[in-house]
């Protein structure tokens, strides 16, 4: 099985190239740190930007990227990924061209945190397993990698012990925690430095203890 991995010289061109970006925090020539949000199905880059408002730092530069027409791909995230394309494609070239905008800013990749919700915590985890290299941080909140299959041997390469969150709930209805379990699985086997925490009962969405997850990372790369 072929894993589709980003090509600078050969850009993917898809649904989701020269959709808007929401920017906000400190400016992108002044900031030390770079954090890339990932909307939801149905949901919006600037719907994303409430997540800057919760983490207590002054020096983040924000972008939040939009899916054409608010989703990233059309069917499940359990489907075969062959269902979900040109979707799942365009979404990587998505995030790579925003981490490029970053690192031309001056931002290392080193000191960029790719963070998602639900379908957009799915697309960040699987760019990451795709492109590993030491990340700032790999945060999906209520998400897991793409497939109807996960077979940990496609991916390969090193995380370089980046920090990495996972948090859902035991019974989310989108989300099985078996797949997010396989994540965590992924990410160990490539060298990231892996933080998941299930939370009993909590349904589809993020908590404040989640929040602090992420705050911890931040304050860690300080």
């Amino acid at each position: 099985m072929s894993i589709f991995r980003v090509n600078s010289e050969h850009p993917f061109s898809g649904p989701h190239q020269n959709q808007s970006v929401v920017s906000g925090g400190a400016k992108i020539d002044d900031a030390e740190i770079g954090m890339i949000f990932i909307h939801g199905r149905g949901a919006s880059a600037q719907s994303m930007m409430m997540f800057a408002d919760e983490f207590e730092a002054d020096h983040i530069h924000y972008r939040a990227i939009q899916a054409n027409n608010h989703t990233w791909y059309p069917r499940s995230f359990l489907a075969p990924k062959e269902m979900n394309q040109p979707g799942i494609k365009s979404g990587l070239q998505a995030i790579y061209d925003q981490i490029t905008k970053l690192n031309e800013a001056g931002i290392p990749t080193k000191k960029i945190v790719l963070l998602g919700f639900s379908q957009g915590a799915c697309l960040t985890t699987e760019f990451a397993a795709r492109h590993p290299q030491r990340y700032g941080g790999i945060v999906g909140f209520s998400g897991g990698l793409i497939g109807d299959e996960v077979d940990p041997k496609n991916y390969a390469g090193s995380l370089e012990q980046t920090p990495v969150f996972l948090g859902c709930s035991d019974r989310d209805p989108h989300i099985p925690q078996e797949r997010v379990d396989l994540t965590e699985e992924v990410f160990k086997t490539l060298g990231a430095d892996v933080t998941k925490k299930i939370y009993v009962g909590m349904g589809h969405t993020v908590n404040q203890d989640e929040i602090q997850q992420v705050q911890q990372i931040i304050n860690n790369m300080a």
